[in-house]
Protein backbone atom coordinates (compact mmCIF):
# COMPACT_ATOMS: atom_id res chain seq x y z
CA UNK A 1 0.00 0.00 0.00
CA UNK A 2 1.19 3.50 -0.87
CA UNK A 3 1.33 6.01 1.99
CA UNK A 4 1.48 9.75 1.34
CA UNK A 5 1.87 12.72 3.69
CA UNK A 6 -0.21 15.75 2.67
CA UNK A 7 0.42 19.36 3.67
CA UNK A 8 -3.14 20.71 3.94
CA UNK A 9 -2.27 24.37 4.61
CA UNK A 10 -0.08 25.28 1.63
CA UNK A 11 -2.58 26.30 -1.06
CA UNK A 12 -3.29 29.98 -1.68
CA UNK A 13 -6.97 29.00 -1.68
CA UNK A 14 -6.73 27.51 1.82
CA UNK A 15 -7.63 24.13 3.25
CA UNK A 16 -10.97 24.06 1.44
CA UNK A 17 -9.08 23.43 -1.81
CA UNK A 18 -6.77 20.77 -0.40
CA UNK A 19 -9.64 19.01 1.35
CA UNK A 20 -11.57 18.83 -1.90
CA UNK A 21 -8.47 17.46 -3.62
CA UNK A 22 -7.98 14.81 -0.93
CA UNK A 23 -11.60 13.68 -1.14
CA UNK A 24 -11.48 13.46 -4.93
CA UNK A 25 -8.22 11.54 -4.83
CA UNK A 26 -9.33 9.11 -2.11
CA UNK A 27 -12.48 8.26 -4.05
CA UNK A 28 -10.33 6.92 -6.90
CA UNK A 29 -7.50 5.52 -4.74
CA UNK A 30 -9.05 3.72 -1.74
CA UNK A 31 -5.86 1.64 -1.48
CA UNK A 32 -3.71 4.71 -0.66
CA UNK A 33 -3.15 5.66 2.97
CA UNK A 34 -3.11 9.41 3.58
CA UNK A 35 -1.78 11.36 6.55
CA UNK A 36 -3.02 14.95 6.67
CA UNK A 37 -1.01 17.75 8.28
CA UNK A 38 -2.64 21.01 9.37
CA UNK A 39 -4.84 22.85 11.85
CA UNK A 40 -7.18 20.53 13.74
CA UNK A 41 -10.12 22.93 13.63
CA UNK A 42 -9.88 23.24 9.84
CA UNK A 43 -9.58 19.47 9.38
CA UNK A 44 -12.30 18.48 11.85
CA UNK A 45 -14.54 17.33 8.99
CA UNK A 46 -11.89 14.96 7.56
CA UNK A 47 -13.03 11.86 9.40
CA UNK A 48 -11.23 8.59 8.88
CA UNK A 49 -7.82 10.14 8.21
CA UNK A 50 -4.76 10.23 10.44
CA UNK A 51 -4.06 13.88 11.20
CA UNK A 52 -0.86 15.52 12.43
CA UNK A 53 -1.51 18.88 14.09
CA UNK A 54 0.36 21.90 12.72
CA UNK A 55 -0.65 25.46 13.51
CA UNK A 56 1.81 27.50 11.48
CA UNK A 57 2.70 28.03 7.81
CA UNK A 58 5.85 28.95 5.93
CA UNK A 59 6.02 32.27 4.08
CA UNK A 60 6.54 32.38 0.32
CA UNK A 61 9.96 34.06 0.67
CA UNK A 62 11.28 32.00 3.59
CA UNK A 63 14.92 31.00 3.35
CA UNK A 64 16.38 27.60 4.23
CA UNK A 65 17.22 28.41 7.86
CA UNK A 66 13.87 30.09 8.47
CA UNK A 67 12.12 27.01 7.12
CA UNK A 68 13.89 24.73 9.57
CA UNK A 69 13.04 27.07 12.46
CA UNK A 70 9.33 26.80 11.63
CA UNK A 71 8.93 23.61 13.60
CA UNK A 72 5.12 23.88 13.85
CA UNK A 73 4.59 24.71 10.16
CA UNK A 74 2.45 22.24 8.23
CA UNK A 75 4.97 21.97 5.38
CA UNK A 76 7.89 21.25 7.68
CA UNK A 77 5.92 18.74 9.75
CA UNK A 78 4.73 17.02 6.56
CA UNK A 79 8.27 16.68 5.17
CA UNK A 80 9.61 15.47 8.53
CA UNK A 81 6.82 12.89 8.72
CA UNK A 82 7.74 11.61 5.26
CA UNK A 83 11.36 11.20 6.39
CA UNK A 84 10.43 9.45 9.67
CA UNK A 85 11.25 5.71 9.30
CA UNK A 86 8.43 4.82 11.67
CA UNK A 87 5.86 6.41 9.35
CA UNK A 88 6.81 4.11 6.45
CA UNK A 89 5.72 6.85 4.04
CA UNK A 90 6.45 6.89 0.33
CA UNK A 91 6.24 10.62 -0.24
CA UNK A 92 4.92 14.08 0.52
CA UNK A 93 2.80 16.69 -1.32
CA UNK A 94 2.63 20.43 -0.63
CA UNK A 95 1.26 23.50 -2.41
CA UNK A 96 3.37 25.82 -0.24
CA UNK A 97 6.08 28.19 -1.45
CA UNK A 98 8.43 26.59 -3.96
CA UNK A 99 11.66 27.83 -2.37
CA UNK A 100 10.56 26.77 1.11
CA UNK A 101 9.45 23.33 -0.06
CA UNK A 102 12.67 22.72 -1.99
CA UNK A 103 14.73 23.77 1.03
CA UNK A 104 12.76 21.57 3.40
CA UNK A 105 12.78 18.56 1.07
CA UNK A 106 16.50 18.83 0.31
CA UNK A 107 17.59 19.39 3.93
CA UNK A 108 15.23 16.90 5.58
CA UNK A 109 14.72 14.16 2.98
CA UNK A 110 18.40 14.44 1.93
CA UNK A 111 19.88 14.06 -1.54
CA UNK A 112 20.39 10.65 -3.12
CA UNK A 113 24.04 9.63 -2.92
CA UNK A 114 25.89 11.01 -5.91
CA UNK A 115 23.33 13.68 -6.81
CA UNK A 116 24.88 17.14 -6.97
CA UNK A 117 21.60 19.08 -7.01
CA UNK A 118 17.95 17.97 -7.10
CA UNK A 119 15.74 19.26 -9.92
CA UNK A 120 12.06 19.98 -10.41
CA UNK A 121 10.66 17.78 -13.16
CA UNK A 122 7.32 18.00 -14.91
CA UNK A 123 5.83 16.66 -18.13
CA UNK A 124 4.08 18.30 -21.08
CA UNK A 125 1.78 16.44 -23.48
CA UNK A 126 3.13 15.93 -26.98
CA UNK A 127 0.70 17.51 -29.43
CA UNK A 128 1.01 14.72 -31.97
CA UNK A 129 -1.25 11.92 -33.18
CA UNK A 130 0.96 9.42 -31.35
CA UNK A 131 0.65 11.35 -28.08
CA UNK A 132 2.83 10.74 -25.05
CA UNK A 133 4.73 13.17 -22.83
CA UNK A 134 7.99 15.06 -22.85
CA UNK A 135 9.77 15.22 -19.49
CA UNK A 136 11.31 18.62 -18.72
CA UNK A 137 13.84 19.55 -16.02
CA UNK A 138 14.94 21.67 -14.24
CA UNK A 139 11.71 23.68 -13.97
CA UNK A 140 12.89 26.13 -11.33
CA UNK A 141 14.54 24.52 -8.32
CA UNK A 142 17.46 26.93 -8.80
CA UNK A 143 18.41 29.86 -11.02
CA UNK A 144 22.00 28.81 -11.69
CA UNK A 145 23.40 25.43 -12.58
CA UNK A 146 26.67 23.86 -13.66
CA UNK A 147 27.28 21.71 -16.72
CA UNK A 148 27.76 18.68 -14.45
CA UNK A 149 24.34 19.29 -12.89
CA UNK A 150 22.70 19.45 -16.32
CA UNK A 151 24.40 16.18 -17.16
CA UNK A 152 22.85 14.62 -14.06
CA UNK A 153 19.46 16.14 -14.89
CA UNK A 154 19.61 14.26 -18.19
CA UNK A 155 20.14 10.96 -16.37
CA UNK A 156 17.42 11.61 -13.78
CA UNK A 157 14.99 12.77 -16.46
CA UNK A 158 15.67 9.66 -18.53
CA UNK A 159 15.11 7.37 -15.54
CA UNK A 160 11.91 9.28 -14.72
CA UNK A 161 10.60 9.01 -18.31
CA UNK A 162 11.27 5.29 -18.35
CA UNK A 163 9.71 4.60 -14.94
CA UNK A 164 6.62 6.82 -15.28
CA UNK A 165 5.81 6.64 -19.00
CA UNK A 166 7.46 3.36 -19.94
CA UNK A 167 9.71 4.97 -22.58
CA UNK A 168 12.54 2.61 -23.47
CA UNK A 169 15.88 4.35 -23.86
CA UNK A 170 14.37 7.89 -23.81
CA UNK A 171 15.77 10.40 -26.30
CA UNK A 172 17.30 13.28 -24.37
CA UNK A 173 17.76 16.77 -25.81
CA UNK A 174 19.41 19.90 -24.46
CA UNK A 175 17.26 23.04 -24.74
CA UNK A 176 19.04 25.60 -26.93
CA UNK A 177 18.47 28.37 -29.47
CA UNK A 178 19.42 26.13 -32.36
CA UNK A 179 19.58 22.42 -33.12
CA UNK A 180 23.14 22.48 -34.46
CA UNK A 181 26.09 21.56 -32.27
CA UNK A 182 27.74 24.77 -31.12
CA UNK A 183 24.47 26.58 -30.48
CA UNK A 184 23.30 27.52 -27.00
CA UNK A 185 24.61 29.43 -23.99
CA UNK A 186 28.14 28.92 -22.66
CA UNK A 187 26.62 26.63 -20.00
CA UNK A 188 24.73 24.67 -22.64
CA UNK A 189 27.81 24.25 -24.82
CA UNK A 190 29.77 22.87 -21.86
CA UNK A 191 26.94 20.51 -20.93
CA UNK A 192 26.70 19.38 -24.57
CA UNK A 193 30.30 18.15 -24.47
CA UNK A 194 29.64 16.13 -21.31
CA UNK A 195 26.39 14.61 -22.58
CA UNK A 196 27.96 13.70 -25.92
CA UNK A 197 30.36 11.40 -24.06
CA UNK A 198 27.84 10.09 -21.52
CA UNK A 199 26.99 6.43 -22.19
CA UNK A 200 24.17 6.39 -19.61
CA UNK A 201 22.03 8.81 -21.61
CA UNK A 202 20.59 8.56 -25.12
CA UNK A 203 21.65 12.10 -26.03
CA UNK A 204 20.32 13.37 -29.38
CA UNK A 205 21.78 16.90 -29.25
CA UNK A 206 20.10 20.28 -28.96
CA UNK A 207 16.33 20.77 -29.02
CA UNK A 208 14.64 24.08 -29.83
CA UNK A 209 11.57 25.43 -28.08
CA UNK A 210 9.29 24.83 -31.07
CA UNK A 211 10.21 21.12 -31.00
CA UNK A 212 9.38 20.45 -27.36
CA UNK A 213 5.72 19.49 -27.83
CA UNK A 214 6.44 17.34 -30.88
CA UNK A 215 7.81 13.81 -30.94
CA UNK A 216 11.37 15.08 -31.41
CA UNK A 217 12.53 14.20 -27.89
CA UNK A 218 11.35 12.43 -24.72
CA UNK A 219 13.43 14.41 -22.21
CA UNK A 220 14.37 18.09 -22.40
CA UNK A 221 17.16 19.38 -20.14
CA UNK A 222 17.82 23.00 -19.19
CA UNK A 223 18.92 25.16 -16.28
CA UNK A 224 16.30 26.10 -13.67
CA UNK A 225 15.86 29.70 -14.83
CA UNK A 226 15.16 28.69 -18.43
CA UNK A 227 12.93 25.81 -17.36
CA UNK A 228 10.77 27.98 -15.11
CA UNK A 229 10.26 30.57 -17.85
CA UNK A 230 9.47 27.77 -20.31
CA UNK A 231 6.95 26.18 -17.93
CA UNK A 232 5.07 29.37 -17.12
CA UNK A 233 5.08 30.62 -20.70
CA UNK A 234 3.61 27.33 -21.92
CA UNK A 235 0.94 27.40 -19.22
CA UNK A 236 0.10 31.01 -20.11
CA UNK A 237 -0.17 30.23 -23.83
CA UNK A 238 -2.42 27.23 -23.09
CA UNK A 239 -4.73 29.34 -20.96
CA UNK A 240 -4.79 32.12 -23.54
CA UNK A 241 -5.58 29.70 -26.36
CA UNK A 242 -8.48 28.31 -24.37
CA UNK A 243 -9.93 31.77 -23.82
CA UNK A 244 -9.53 32.75 -27.48
CA UNK A 245 -11.19 29.55 -28.69
CA UNK A 246 -14.16 30.16 -26.40
CA UNK A 247 -14.46 33.75 -27.65
CA UNK A 248 -14.31 32.61 -31.28
CA UNK A 249 -17.18 30.17 -30.85
CA UNK A 250 -19.35 32.76 -29.10
CA UNK A 251 -19.20 35.34 -31.90
CA UNK A 252 -22.40 34.29 -33.69
CA UNK A 253 -25.19 31.75 -33.77
CA UNK A 254 -23.40 29.94 -36.59
CA UNK A 255 -20.14 29.67 -34.66
CA UNK A 256 -22.06 28.33 -31.66
CA UNK A 257 -23.66 25.69 -33.85
CA UNK A 258 -20.24 24.85 -35.26
CA UNK A 259 -18.93 24.43 -31.73
CA UNK A 260 -21.57 21.76 -31.03
CA UNK A 261 -20.17 19.67 -33.88
CA UNK A 262 -16.54 20.24 -32.89
CA UNK A 263 -16.99 20.17 -29.09
CA UNK A 264 -15.70 16.65 -28.51
CA UNK A 265 -12.45 17.29 -30.36
CA UNK A 266 -11.85 20.65 -28.67
CA UNK A 267 -12.57 19.16 -25.25
CA UNK A 268 -9.86 16.54 -25.84
CA UNK A 269 -7.39 19.19 -27.00
CA UNK A 270 -8.09 21.56 -24.09
CA UNK A 271 -7.88 18.66 -21.67
CA UNK A 272 -4.34 17.98 -22.90
CA UNK A 273 -3.32 21.61 -22.45
CA UNK A 274 -5.00 22.15 -19.07
CA UNK A 275 -2.30 22.86 -16.41
CA UNK A 276 -4.68 21.50 -13.77
CA UNK A 277 -4.28 18.04 -15.29
CA UNK A 278 -0.56 18.12 -14.49
CA UNK A 279 -1.01 19.65 -11.04
CA UNK A 280 2.56 19.66 -9.80
CA UNK A 281 6.22 18.81 -10.25
CA UNK A 282 8.45 16.25 -8.55
CA UNK A 283 11.71 17.18 -6.91
CA UNK A 284 13.95 14.43 -8.28
CA UNK A 285 17.22 13.62 -6.56
CA UNK A 286 15.96 13.30 -2.97
CA UNK A 287 15.27 10.09 -1.05
CA UNK A 288 11.45 10.18 -1.16
CA UNK A 289 8.76 11.22 -3.58
CA UNK A 290 8.35 14.98 -3.07
CA UNK A 291 5.71 16.70 -5.20
CA UNK A 292 5.23 20.47 -5.32
CA UNK A 293 1.63 21.30 -6.22
CA UNK A 294 0.68 24.64 -7.80
CA UNK A 295 0.52 27.43 -5.22
CA UNK A 296 -2.96 28.41 -6.42
CA UNK A 297 -4.19 24.82 -6.41
CA UNK A 298 -7.92 24.27 -6.37
CA UNK A 299 -9.42 20.85 -5.70
CA UNK A 300 -8.81 19.57 -9.23
CA UNK A 301 -5.20 20.76 -9.37
CA UNK A 302 -4.38 19.34 -5.94
CA UNK A 303 -5.94 16.00 -6.87
CA UNK A 304 -3.72 15.95 -9.97
CA UNK A 305 -0.62 16.58 -7.83
CA UNK A 306 -1.65 13.72 -5.56
CA UNK A 307 -2.16 11.49 -8.61
CA UNK A 308 1.40 12.28 -9.69
CA UNK A 309 2.79 11.43 -6.25
CA UNK A 310 0.83 8.17 -6.20
CA UNK A 311 2.04 7.15 -9.66
CA UNK A 312 5.64 7.97 -8.78
CA UNK A 313 5.43 5.87 -5.63
CA UNK A 314 3.78 2.93 -7.38
CA UNK A 315 6.46 2.98 -10.09
CA UNK A 316 9.32 3.13 -7.53
CA UNK A 317 10.83 6.14 -9.27
CA UNK A 318 13.09 7.08 -6.36
CA UNK A 319 14.52 3.55 -6.15
CA UNK A 320 15.15 3.49 -9.91
CA UNK A 321 16.97 6.83 -9.79
CA UNK A 322 19.12 5.51 -6.93
CA UNK A 323 19.95 2.44 -9.01
CA UNK A 324 20.85 4.66 -11.95
CA UNK A 325 23.43 6.52 -9.88
CA UNK A 326 25.00 3.29 -8.64
CA UNK A 327 25.48 1.68 -12.04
Amino acid sequence: MVKLIVDMMGSDLGSAATKEGVRRFKKNHPDCELVLVGKLDELSDMEGYEIIEANDTVGMTAGAMEVLRKKDASMVKAVRAAADPEMHADGVISAGGTGAFLSAATLILKKIDGVKRPALVTSFPKLTEKGGYVTILDCGSSNENTAEELQQFALMGSLYSNAVFGVENPRCGLVANGSEEGKGSPLGKEAYKLLKEDTKVNFIGNVEGNQLLTDYTDVAVCDGFTGNVLLKTTEGVAKGMGNEIKKAFKRSCWSKIGYLFAKKGFDVFMGKMNPKKIGGAMLVGVNYVAVKAHGNSDGESFESAMNIAYKLAVNNVVAKIKEGFVK
